[in-house]
């Protein structure tokens, strides 16, 4: 009877939980339901009422309340915009979001690998911190140990004047010389009254040593004078220009600096160029910037011609970023140069490329802009134009990496820039 009874409670307690999963497996389809049902309604507070207006000013979907020409009590938010009916937007939003569509999925190409990129572009941020406060910190560390040094330095120098002028020994002397001269005036009164011939040796002897004493005694005195008279002019001097004004230079010593080594409108890794000039030390000046200094190239030979060495940038309309470096003066001489510093490169492809044949480094010609090898780049006529002739065998090995083979491309942005070494 009680198996029978602990068995039924069992079963109970089974179909009580299995309807409860049901339940709740209903409860969820309803809350989905309820969700889908709900976001065709108005999200602010206390409107409660369906989205039929498009609120083209804020491209949000609104409810009567949003849109009524009364204001106040949480209506009218909308109610200076242009609103139209929903249906009205039914065919632009649909066909947008073709574009849109097509959008992502150009987004989602390559996307992974550009993650991954823009992960390994903070590392090399916060790898660049550390070294930065790493440096800091050792800077302030040997700053700090330079002054500690300079402290027990001037601290045994100290030490070392005042014992010219000042020895223990001498207090303790002093503090013995009235005992001293008590027992000397004692023992030369008794040796007065006692005087025997018969022991005339230690007699004499008392003598001296009573003489001995006074002249220690004249000693003490004369230095006990001397000490006296003295005056000690033992001072610590700050160098520089005084205290005060060596630590307003501490408190402005160091600086945080995050200026760019080029003043370019065109965006592009510097340390590229770092690594390509072999990490020499340089400074760079903007020599001419065609949406700034105009698009002839008279414009471009006016401001760049025997300026020294150079770098020049450009950014096609497309999105195409390279440029050339040479250490020979361009001019408007019409002749090819040669040199083998020269040098093509892609920021796109993070590359530079040199000459194979060092006679085309660079063209300086009167009637075009800077041109670089057998016409790998090349600004003719027109700095918003330019063309290049992908052919292998002339000058620059690059297989058409600057502009992906596309010989013709419309010019965003050119800039040259001057190149001062430092070293």
């Amino acid at each position: 009877m009680i198996v029978n009874y602990i068995c039924a409670i069992n079963v109970k307690n089974f179909i009580l939980n299995y309807f409860r999963k049901i339940i709740n497996l209903i409860k969820l389809e309803k809350d989905k339901d309820m969700a889908n049902m709900l976001s065709g309604f108005c999200s602010e507070k206390n409107h409660k009422l369906e989205l039929k207006y498009f609120c083209k000013r804020h491209n949000i979907l609104c409810c009567a309340q949003c849109v009524t020409k009364i204001k106040g009590k949480e209506n009218g938010q909308h109610s200076d915009c242009d609103i139209c009916f929903i249906e009205d937007i039914e065919n632009e939003k649909r066909n947008k979001l073709k574009d849109n569509i097509k959008c992502l999925e150009d987004i989602s190409i390559n996307l992974e690998q550009k993650i991954k990129e823009l992960k390994l572009i903070y590392e090399k941020i916060e790898k660049s911190k550390e070294e930065l406060i790493t440096n800091i910190q050792k800077t302030f560390t040997k700053l700090r140990s330079t002054l500690n040094d300079r402290e027990e330095e001037l601290l045994q120098e100290v030490d070392n004047k005042y014992a010219l002028y000042f020895n223990e020994n001498i207090i303790k002397d002093c503090d013995k010389l009235p005992n001293k001269i008590k027992i000397s005036l004692e023992k030369g009164k008794e040796i007065e009254n006692n005087w025997n011939n018969n022991q005339l040796n230690l007699l004499i002897n008392n003598c001296i040593n009573i003489e001995n004493n006074i002249n220690n005694i004249k000693l003490l005195n004369e230095i006990i004078e001397k000490t006296n008279n003295l005056k000690i002019n033992i001072k610590f001097l700050p160098k520089e220009d005084g205290i005060n004004q060596l630590l307003d230079s501490i408190k402005k010593f160091g600086e945080i600096s995050s200026k760019k080594l080029f003043e370019s409108n065109i965006y592009f890794n510097e340390e590229l160029i770092e690594t390509w000039l072999n990490n020499r030390k340089f400074e760079a000046e903007l020599l001419f910037r065609k949406s700034r200094d105009g698009s002839t190239p008279n414009d471009f030979h006016n401001k760049c011609d025997n300026k020294g060495i150079t770098i020049t940038f450009i950014e096609t309309t497309k999105g195409y970023k390279f440029g050339g470096y040479t250490e020979l003066p361009w001019d408007k001489s019409n002749i090819y140069k040669k040199d083998e510093s020269t040098f093509i490169f892609s920021f796109n492809k993070k590359q530079k490329y040199t000459s194979s044949k060092n006679n085309y480094s660079i063209a300086c010609d009167s009637s075009s802009g800077p041109r670089f090898g057998y016409n790998e780049i090349y600004l003719y006529q027109t700095l918003d134009k330019g063309r290049t002739f992908d052919h292998d065998n002339y000058s620059f090995l690059r297989n058409g990496l600057l502009t992906n083979g596309e010989e013709y491309w419309d010019v965003k942005e050119l800039e040259v820039h001057k190149i001062n070494y430092l070293n």
